[in-house]
């Protein structure tokens, strides 16, 4: 009954966002030729949806994403635990990771360019940045988290390094990990849709850019309205992918109590 009602808001909800959509230029409180009409919009989006080339520029879009979240996550993950579990580690690269971090990716595009051409590689290096700091964040504090109590009992017990970090490091740092994971995979598709739009590499962003100089503003709705589709599905699959990895966890668990 709680699902069915979740699912009904939800529908009330789209449904209601759609209507203002097309009540805004009906009334003239914008012009049509910059907001089209959700009708015209919807129908330019099935229009594409037959066409094999969009799917081709999803397939490269999806493709940047991908390969850039698998290596920023491999880094991070990485990177994350070994500085995490060396206190001396974690004090000395303080500083350096406080100041590189809120480096806005996008500021890394003229290198990217410089180092890689118009080609993958430049938006990899943009998406990797952006995407690498929510993990490693997350694995730092979760590797950090770990009760000091069960870290000397495990000593005290003789468990060897490699036991403590799959008994009790991963068991701590896993919350904090899926979290970071689910940042990161929406994030990198932010950024996979900017290098494509910035730098010009073809994808989903490229294609929003050339119909925009077209002045084809219908298509620009379709293919933003493609994107946030895009992304919902990821953050619904990395949820579902958390709550399955998390089932034992007192967050998840309590979940589905309520």
């Amino acid at each position: 009954m709680r699902t069915l009602r979740k699912v009904l808001l939800g529908v009330a909800g789209i449904v209601g966002f759609l209507l203002t959509w097309q009540l805004i230029p009906a009334l003239g409180i914008v012009s049509p030729r910059f907001l089209p009409y959700a009708t015209d919009t919807l129908a330019q989006l099935f229009a594409d949806l037959r066409d094999l080339e969009f799917w081709r520029n999803v397939g490269r879009t999806m493709t940047a994403w991908a390969i850039g979240l698998v290596i920023a996550s491999a880094l991070a993950v990485l990177l994350g635990t070994v500085v995490g579990l060396v206190p001396f580690l974690r004090r000395a690269t303080h500083t350096t990771v406080e100041f590189l971090r809120p480096i806005p990716s996008v500021a890394l595009i003229p290198l990217a360019v410089l180092l890689y051409g118009i080609q993958l590689p430049a938006a990899l290096v943009i998406i990797v940045f952006a995407s690498f700091w929510q993990v490693f964040v997350q694995v730092l504090y979760g590797v950090a988290d770990v009760d000091t109590v069960a870290r000397d009992t495990a000593r005290s017990f003789g468990l060897s390094r490699g036991s403590r970090i799959v008994n009790l490091v991963l068991p701590t740092a896993l919350p904090y990990l899926m979290t970071g994971l689910r940042l990161a995979a929406s994030v990198a598709l932010i950024l996979a849709v900017t290098a494509e739009m910035v730098i010009g590499t073809p994808g989903l962003g490229q294609q929003i850019v050339f119909a925009q100089s077209a002045g084809n503003y219908t298509r620009v709705y379709a293919l933003v309205v493609v994107t946030g589709l895009l992304g919902l599905v990821i953050n619904i699959l990395f949820g579902l992918i958390e709550r399955r990895s998390l089932s034992w966890h007192q967050s998840v668990r309590g979940e589905e109590v309520l």
